[in-house]
């Protein structure tokens, strides 16, 4: 049964509130739903009420699309079941459903699939954007292992989308975000994961900067498909695993999952190592554990973008560099990430998806506390951003950004755009599905 949560009732505020503390939306009504009915009777209330739609489950979207202002938002952060099957090595999963809650699951039989890099975010809206996570060089992204989904259409239909019926349906959701319709369930492959692997964190100065960030490059490039790894700029957290000295300084840090023979692992690492990290916390842990690891409480202000790379020669990194050592708050991330492995394998046109075979993404990752900081801290992205743009593709993963317009849009898809606008114009050709980073419709006569 939907439970409506409207401005005058209890937990509304505690409702409406999502990952980025910058969106601050006020919708008409909230709808927790249960179920695909549920679901279906919130579309007919804004169908006949004239509300704008938005679908909210991890509420991780950093542009603020699982809201609105004066709308109707589909929160079907209710719909929590997992069921593994683990002679298929199959998850079938609740819309409401976070990384961390089917990790748990999954892991209890050693098993796993690419995943958000924070616990809390929904499998649903990190999957149908594509899914970025630490297994993809060795298992592809999310929206790689979606087998199958079921979801309610703006007229109401339920549907099932899987290898033998609505394969366009399915084909879009692989990475066209949520575009055609409430996604109520999923069906994930899964993998042999852990559920012990090598994990964990190395930290430097940031001064040693770029002998570090150089290593790192040409290390990770040729690496095996078991590792995951990225090279970020932080501040030293307050934390008793790091040095009083450089608490609250910048640092250079290196993030390592490699699932695989831990003896290789402890030996690919090695190279690493033998750079003298002033912190080195890389050792045997649960992988649920590295999963979480990078975990932030909501309530913070947030903004990123990303670029895709085809290499990342000397000067891209001292650009990289640079811009790290300028962030304006200590909370702010600045990550470059090598793609390759499964990802590149994969048939280019068995997702929407475009340019997958880019070698790295760079992710200028802004967080900070307090509103009179907006401006320096977007700022820095963006500036960041005109400084990169020399030595990047035009390519994009839009789970890592915001609103930045139809353009990125576009170029997150390439030439699968107009198949996407066709499916689009199918599924819902009035557009009731436009909180995301929308595919518009053909125009109807």
């Amino acid at each position: 049964m939907t439970r409506w949560c409207g401005p005058d009732e209890a937990g509304y505020d505690e409702q409406r509130a999502v990952f980025n503390a910058m969106i601050d939306k006020r919708p008409r009504v909230i709808a927790a739903c249960s179920g695909p009915a549920d679901v279906r009777e919130a579309l007919d209330r804004a169908a006949r009420d004239g509300l704008a739609v938005a679908v909210r489950s991890g509420g991780h979207s950093v542009a603020g699309q699982s809201t609105n202002d004066d709308g109707l938002v589909v929160d079907v952060r209710p719909m929590k079941g997992v069921e593994i099957d683990v002679a298929a090595r199959r998850a079938r999963v609740g819309a409401g459903c976070t990384w961390g809650e089917l990790d748990a699951a999954a892991q209890e039989h050693g098993l796993a699939t690419t995943g958000g890099r924070i616990s809390s975010t929904g499998v649903a809206g990190l999957t149908l954007g594509g899914g970025s996570g630490w297994l993809e060089r060795q298992y592809g992204l999310s929206c790689d292992n979606l087998l199958a989904l079921e979801l309610v259409t703006a007229d109401g239909r339920e549907l099932r989308a899987d290898e033998t019926q609505h394969q366009d349906l399915l084909w879009a959701s692989k990475g066209g975000g949520g575009n055609f319709g409430v996604v109520t369930a999923l069906e994930l492959r899964l993998h042999p994961v852990g559920p012990t692997i090598i994990g964990g964190l190395m930290l430097w100065p940031l001064d040693r900067g770029p002998e570090v960030a150089r290593v790192f490059r040409d290390w990770a490039a040729g690496a095996p498909d078991e590792l995951g790894t990225a090279l970020v700029v932080i501040s030293g957290p307050p934390e008793e695993f790091v040095p009083a000295h450089l608490q609250g300084q910048p640092l250079i840090g290196l993030a390592v999952c490699w699932n695989g023979d831990h003896a290789v692992g402890n030996d690919l690492v090695q190279v690493m190592r033998d750079l003298a990290p002033a912190v080195d916390l890389v050792g045997p842990m649960p992988y649920t554990a590295f999963q979480s690891m990078l975990d932030q409480p909501a309530g913070l202000r947030q903004y990123w973008s990303a670029d895709y790379h085809d290499s990342f020669p000397d000067d891209a990194l001292d650009v990289f560099l640079d811009a790290g050592a300028r962030r304006p708050s200590p909370m702010s991330q600045h990550l470059l990430l090598p793609w390759g492995g499964a990802l590149a394998r994969i048939d280019a046109d068995s997702t929407p998806l475009n340019q997958r075979a880019a070698r790295w993404v760079s992710h200028p990752f802004a967080t900070w506390l307090d509103e009179s900081e907006d401006a320096a801290n977007i700022g820095w992205v963006r500036d960041y951003r005109r400084a990169n743009a020399p030595f990047t593709t035009g390519g994009v993963y839009l789970n890592f950004i915001g609103d930045e317009g139809d353009e990125r849009i576009r170029a997150a898809f390439g030439d699968k755009y107009e198949r996407l606008v066709a499916i689009k114009s199918e599924y819902d050709p009035d557009n009731v599905f436009a909180g995301n980073q929308n595919i518009r419709p053909r125009a109807t006569v």
